[in-house]
């Protein structure tokens, strides 16, 4: 049993390596991603899941679409054991990534772990779908 709070220990960190340098994908692209986990202390995840999602920011209601959700509870694909893993996928057609003023559109690759101790840690790591120009607001005319 570990003697440091729980409140203290160090967060893991999970390292996303996208098939694309750049983050930037197409719609209807393949796409995949592996990773990397460092800073995992004595208490071994129970589960782990990894998934691709959008998300909306901005004003009204936050909306949020999971493109690709997978759940692992296998000793063996799990950290320590296995300190990296990947996953892939095809996008859909959209939504497309959108840097609007009132609205924006973002997606990304969650990776998050579940530990026996009933705490969770959650990392996200963003990319663009598509190539939709960001919105610029209109000067007003006098």
């Amino acid at each position: 049993m570990s003697t440091v709070p729980e409140s203290f220990r160090a967060a893991p960190r999970v390292i996303a390596l996208f098939s694309h340098a750049d983050r930037h994908y197409e719609p209807l692209e393949s796409f995949e991603v592996r990773y990397e986990v460092e800073g995992l202390d004595e208490e071994p995840p129970r589960a782990l899941e990894h998934s691709v999602l959008w998300f909306t920011e901005g004003k009204g209601e936050e909306d949020l679409g999971v493109h690709f959700f997978e759940r692992i509870v296998a000793a063996e694909r799990m950290p320590p054991t296995a300190p990296m893993g990947q996953f892939s996928c095809r996008l859909p057609r959209s939504p497309l990534s959108y840097e609007g003023v009132v609205v924006k559109i973002r997606w990304c690759v969650r990776v998050r772990f579940f530990f026996e101790s009933g705490r969770d840690y959650v990392s996200e790591h963003e990319f663009t779908v598509g190539r939709l120009p960001p919105a610029r607001q209109l000067q007003a005319t006098t």
